[in-house]
Parts: C-alpha cells; sequence; structure tokens
C-alpha cells in the first residue's frame, strides 16, 4: 500500500486496518455510508464497490496495480462514486453481493470483489473479482473495463432495470421456501445417511480432506463425520470409515504444510491436493473450530499428534493473537515485505545457520529441507519424515529424537521471530473471537490445558466489557472504538461459546448474559415463519435481508442458533427455545434434503432435535467437582453437555436449584426432557460413560 500522505480520502477516519491501508490511495475512497449513497444518488453515478480483507493477498495486487495508480485513479474517480468494504466488518454486505456476483455471473465469488452499483437502489449491474491494470488472464485492464461499464450504464438504461428487477425478484425468493409446507415439515435422519455418503464421494483417500485443489479444512464436515461415528458406536456398527475420514484428514493436515510447523497455526487453504503449499493467511475463525475438532480428536484417539497440535496451536493464539486487553485479533497476513510467504519460507543457509550440524541432517529430513524446494526456489516446512523412520535412520531412541526435534524447532522459532514479520489485522470481532473462545474452552476441558480456559475468559470479559452496550452487541473494536450493529453470527457464535465456558467453570453471570443474547436474537432476528436473518429489524435497509443455512468458512449462523436454543432449552426446560429450534430446521427442511452436504452446520442441530441432547448436572463441594468432571471428559459423546456446580453456588435458576447437592458429589443425567436416576458415585459415572 501506498504511503504517500499526499492523497489523503474518506478512509482516514476509519478503524479497519483493511480500510486504513488504503485511506492514502489517489482513488477517493469512501466507506460505505449515507455519505457516499448520497453523493451518488445526487450526481447520478454509478457506485463502484470494492469488498476485501486485509490478509487477502490478491486484494493487495489489485491495490497496488491499480488503486495506488493516480492514472487508473482519475478513471475511477471521475466515473464512480467509490466505496471500499471490508469484508470483515461489513459481513452482511458480503454476503449480499457475494450472492449478486454469482447470479449475475454464474461464477463461484472471492476477494477482492468488485461491483457496479446503480446510484438511486446499490443493485448490482456488473461484478468480478480482481481485475488486471493490462490486459491478461482473458480480461481487459481495469481502465478500459471502467470505461465499457459507465458507458453501458449510460445508455442501455431500460435493459438494466430490466435486470435489475430480475435480479432483485430472484434474490428475494432466495430466503427460504414455502413457509406453509416447511412448517409442517416431518424432520427425519436421512439427511445425516446422505451427507455421510456424500461426504465419503468428496474424501480424498490419497491425502485426506475432501474435493481437490484448492483444499480447504471444512471443520463442520470433518465434525460431521465424527459425530455420524459416535452415533452408530452407540448402535454397536461403528461407522469405521467415518472415524477414517475425519482423523485421516486431521492426521494430514497436521502434518502438511497447511499447518505452521515452526510456529502452530493453521494457514487459511492449501494450493495443492496434498496440504503442502498453503495460502499463507491465518485466520482467527479457522483456528477456532480447528482447536475444537483436534481436542475431539485427542478424546477419541490419545494421539499425541493431536494434544500437540491443540498445545502449538493455542500457543500461537496467545502468543500473537490475543491483545493485552483479552480480545482476538482478526488474522495475519499472507505477505511481507511484499511477498507471499516470506516470513514462513526457508533457504538451506537460513536453516543451517541456528542448528548444529546434528540438528542440520535431523530437521531437515523432518521437514523435507533435504529435497528439491517446494515454493518458489524455497522451502515451506511440512513432515516428511516420521519421527520411527528417524529413530531408525539415526540410530536413536524415538524420546531422543522428538527431543532434539523440539530444541531445533524452538532454534529456527527464534530465528524466524526476528524477521519482518506479516501484517496483523488487529481489530476485535465478536463472532471470530466467539469461535476462538470456543475451542479454547474445549482445549481446556478436553485437553487440560488451564491457559486455554484463561484466556477465553479474557477473551469473554473483553466481549461483556467493551462490545456490549444497552443491551445489543457491536460487531467490530479497535483501539477502544466499538461500531458496527452485530449479526446474527455475533449473537449465536457466543452464546456457543459461553455455553462451551461454562462446561469448564460455571457462573451464574455468563449464563444470564447467555440467556440475554438468546432473548435478543429471538426479538430482533427471527422469521416468523421459521429461522433467523443475518441482520437484526432495526439493521439498515439493504437490498436483501440474508437467511443464511448453508455453511461456508464458518457454519450457517441458523445452524448454530437452532443447536443452543436446543442446548438452553434442554438446560432450562424452556420449551420455547426446544420449539424456535425446531422450527428453524423445518424452515430449512428443503434446503437440507436438497444438499445435506452443504448444510451440514444445520445438520449437527438436526441430530440433536431427533437425538436429544445429554446434559448432565454435577454439584458437589469446589474440591470435588474437579474429579466428576475429568472423569466425563476422557470420553467423546458431542451430544453431551456437563455443567458442574459447587455447592455453595447460589441463586442459580429454578430448574438448576432442584439438582441440589451431597456431600461426596452427585451428577443428575437427563436424555432430552427424560432425566435417569442420579449417580452417586465416580465409579457408578465412570460405568454409565462407558456403557
Amino acid at each position: 500500500m501506498t504511503d504517500d500522505a499526499h492523497y489523503t480520502n474518506h478512509l482516514v477516519t476509519e478503524t479497519s486496518p483493511y480500510l486504513l491501508q488504503h485511506a492514502h490511495n489517489p482513488v477517493a475512497w469512501y466507506p460505505w455510508g449515507p455519505q457516499a449513497l448520497e453523493k451518488a444518488r445526487r450526481e447520478n453515478k454509478p457506485i463502484l464497490l470494492s469488498i476485501g480483507y486485509s490478509a487477502c493477498h490478491w486484494c493487495h495486487v489489485m491495490a497496488h496495480e491499480s488503486f495506488e495508480d493516480p492514472a487508473t485513479a482519475e478513471v475511477m474517480n471521475r466515473l464512480f462514486v467509490n466505496v471500499k468494504v471490508d469484508r470483515e466488518e461489513r459481513p452482511d454486505l458480503d454476503k449480499i453481493y457475494q450472492t449478486a456476483h454469482s447470479l449475475l455471473t454464474q461464477r463461484a465469488g472471492g476477494w477482492p470483489l468488485t461491483l457496479f452499483l446503480t446510484p438511486d437502489e446499490q443493485i448490482p449491474f456488473f461484478a468480478g473479482t480482481y481485475f488486471p491494470d493490462q490486459p491478461r488472464y482473458g480480461m481487459p485492464a481495469f481502465t478500459d473495463l471502467c470505461q465499457r461499464v459507465s458507458d453501458f450504464y449510460r445508455e442501455h438504461r431500460d435493459e438494466l432495470d430490466r435486470q435489475n428487477r430480475s435480479l432483485i425478484d430472484f434474490m428475494s425468493s432466495m430466503n427460504g421456501d414455502d413457509p406453509a409446507q416447511d412448517s409442517q415439515a416431518e424432520l427425519n435422519a436421512m439427511p445425516l445417511d446422505v451427507a455421510r455418503q456424500q461426504l465419503e464421494q468428496q474424501f480424498d483417500a490419497t491425502h485426506g480432506g475432501f474435493g481437490s485443489a484448492p483444499k480447504f479444512p471444512h471443520p463442520t464436515s470433518i465434525e460431521r463425520l465424527l459425530r455420524h461415528w459416535a452415533a452408530t458406536r452407540g448402535d454397536g456398527q461403528a461407522d469405521e470409515q467415518a472415524l477414517h475420514m475425519a482423523l485421516f484428514t486431521l492426521k494430514r493436515m497436521a502434518l502438511g504444510g497447511l499447518y505452521d510447523q515452526i510456529g502452530g497455526g493453521f494457514c487459511r487453504y492449501s494450493v495443492d491436493e496434498q496440504w503442502m503449499i498453503p495460502h499463507f493467511e491465518k485466520m482467527l475463525y479457522d483456528n477456532g473450530p480447528l482447536l475444537s475438532l483436534y481436542s475431539d480428536a485427542w478424546v477419541v484417539t490419545r494421539n499425541p499428534l493431536f494434544r500437540r497440535i491443540v498445545a502449538e496451536t493455542a500457543e500461537w493464539v496467545i502468543r500473537d493473537m490475543q491483545s493485552p486487553q483479552g480480545g482476538y485479533y482478526s488474522s495475519l497476513d499472507a505477505d511481507s515485505e511484499g511477498e507471499e510467504g516470506k516470513f514462513y519460507v526457508w533457504t538451506p543457509d537460513e536453516v543451517r545457520e541456528p542448528l548444529s550440524e546434528a540438528e542440520y541432517a535431523l530437521v531437515a529430513a523432518r521437514f523435507g529441507f533435504d529435497r528439491e524446494p517446494n515454493f518458489e526456489g524455497r522451502w515451506h516446512a511440512h513432515v516428511h519424515t516420521s519421527v520411527a523412520t528417524l529413530s531408525k535412520h539415526f540410530g536413536l531412541p524415538e524420546p531422543d529424537i522428538r527431543a532434539q526435534l523440539e530444541t531445533a524447532r524452538s532454534k529456527l522459532f527464534n530465528a524466524r521471530q526476528q524477521r519482518v514479520h506479516p501484517g496483523r489485522d488487529d481489530k476485535v470481532l465478536v463472532s471470530w473471537n466467539a469461535l476462538m473462545i470456543k475451542g479454547m474452552a474445549q482445549a481446556a476441558r478436553q485437553c487440560n490445558e488451564p491457559r486455554c480456559g484463561a484466556s477465553a475468559e479474557q477473551a469473554l470479559a473483553f466481549i461483556r466489557t467493551q462490545m456490549w452496550s444497552g443491551n445489543r452487541l457491536y460487531a467490530t473494536s479497535k483501539d477502544g472504538h466499538t461500531h458496527l450493529a452485530a449479526y446474527l453470527d455475533d449473537y449465536v457464535f457466543l452464546i456457543d461459546a459461553v455455553l462451551e465456558l461454562l462446561q469448564v467453570r460455571w457462573n451464574n453471570d455468563d449464563l444470564a448474559f447467555a440467556l440475554q443474547l438468546a432473548d435478543v436474537v429471538l426479538e430482533h432476528f427471527a422469521d416468523p415463519a421459521g429461522g433467523f436473518y443475518f441482520t437484526a429489524d432495526d439493521h439498515e435497509h439493504l437490498i436483501q435481508r440474508p437467511k443464511p443455512l448453508g455453511d461456508d468458512a464458518m457454519p450457517a449462523g441458523n445452524a448454530i442458533a437452532a443447536r443452543v436454543l436446543l442446548r438452553l432449552g434442554h438446560l432450562l426446560g424452556e420449551t420455547r427455545y426446544l420449539d424456535t429450534a425446531g422450527q428453524t430446521l423445518r424452515s430449512a427442511w428443503g434446503a437440507i434434503q436438497q444438499s445435506p452436504y452443504g448444510h451440514t452446520g444445520l445438520l449437527l442441530a438436526l441430530e440433536e432435535t431427533l437425538y436429544p441432547v445429554e446434559t448432565v448436572i454435577i454439584r458437589a463441594g469446589r474440591d470435588r467437582l474437579a474429579a466428576w468432571q475429568h472423569v466425563l471428559a476422557q470420553h467423546y459423546a458431542p451430544r453431551r453437555q456437563v455443567f458442574a456446580i459447587a455447592d455453595t453456588t447460589a441463586d442459580l435458576p429454578a430448574p438448576l436449584r432442584q439438582r441440589t447437592p451431597q456431600a461426596d458429589g452427585v451428577a443428575y443425567i437427563c436424555e432430552g426432557m427424560h432425566c435417569l436416576p442420579a449417580v452417586s458415585s465416580l465409579p457408578e459415572l465412570e460405568r454409565f460413560c462407558s456403557a
């Protein structure tokens, strides 16, 4: 990005790091808002809308080629009102205009997203993603495109009006099927089985994962397979292939270059089928769900690899992604010093310098540094050779190999820390923080990582003190400035995170907070026909009010809404939560049946509707709670929620007050609304868990 202060535009007062990167472009950028929209109407100029985010490599490329170029800026400023949007701060705009792009172009969208909108209604009439500064890749030069779009807008208004009406009508019809039909839908388990088969059809048996390159982690798909295995295990016919697909994928990702073998944490996606070379950006919203999954995998297998990935990823988050105030930052850029991946890749000399000859020989064999370069003449670390093979080759016991590898890795990490680091987007987003709070809480509970629980509590405290005001959430915070009304994902992801953290340690105030959040969701986001809109009823009016059902990089808001309402309903015996969750699933039933694979998040809620949540309330003295929690944490039971409440805790909600303590501890267990006899000893609890 240019640092030339000769140019200053309307982004200079924004807080988004991405918008601030463009504040000194010669383009007369505006943020999305009344000033830009009114200017477009007044001057009858189309809006050039550019949507991106700070860790996006191709966003940087287009900015450098076009937005920093005065000649290109002159064309843009003369023909359009130019609006820049951070898709992470305005996911509502991103969802709407990505949908419009797909309809207009019949191609998948992405970033940077480039659209041209009518000045009066903000309806897109031309859309694309990256455009080069010169004709290449079969695309015109961006300035030529701008002129042609402007000419078309002036000369073909009647045709544009017809196209716009058709587009808006179609987008308005996308928010659901016939409510009368879906409200009577009989939910059944068939989509669970269909999704299982669809996932196997997409499964890469050689490298793990689903589909071909570029390859993404798809956490909800992996979780679906783990849960499918767990459900069939309970029937006595365990689906071992479902378990294999999940664990093999997790293992291959952990051993590949998608995972940062030196510093921990996962990159966004792999550009190849082998998980070898990533797109080097690191996103908070990927690492939170992956932390949850690897914690689950540890409980299922006790494989030390999964436990190590949890510990290293948590260490990276606490070290590099958590602010001193407690909130988690959003992302790390793919680029440093203008080059993608430069921070992460190595030359042989860079590897040799901090290591002894023996360490170098070991590390080179371990991470593939003794092979041909795998990234633009350099090496990106991936696990090429197993510890067992290294042990045989070097004639050393495996524990010695592991110890030497850890020493060498630490030296490489310290050397890498001296490099110029990738840019960090240091805004705090509620929804992404919630995904990480949940992941950290699961790591604390399932992997006995107390620092993860402490980290999660700090992040939740930040949100409650800085981003919750007037009984509503704000979506984003940076440098003490909190703004933008929160979205469905912010509320329901945060409820999910609070429920997970309550399983680590009980806190009455946190339960009350979750209930406040749920009340806002029901009051301001609910569709009377069932399900929830992405924006609140008092949100800015846009060309569409999305109702997200399908998963993308994150689970769909409606999926998490249904699941947290089910869990709150079973915890408190609150039928309005249970009824609303059922209505949400029925409203989405047509979409679920049409594409189970595309709605794996909703399938998790469907499973917990058909096979109700098991709620365990432990009451014991504070010194006894940990022992009871430990027994339950040793077992993978994804439909079970466990809350350990000390006998001295007062002011509990009425349904929980009935769960009275006993001297040595007691567990009250309910399956859905059906309660079992209380369990009053640890051996009895172990037998229950093993049944």
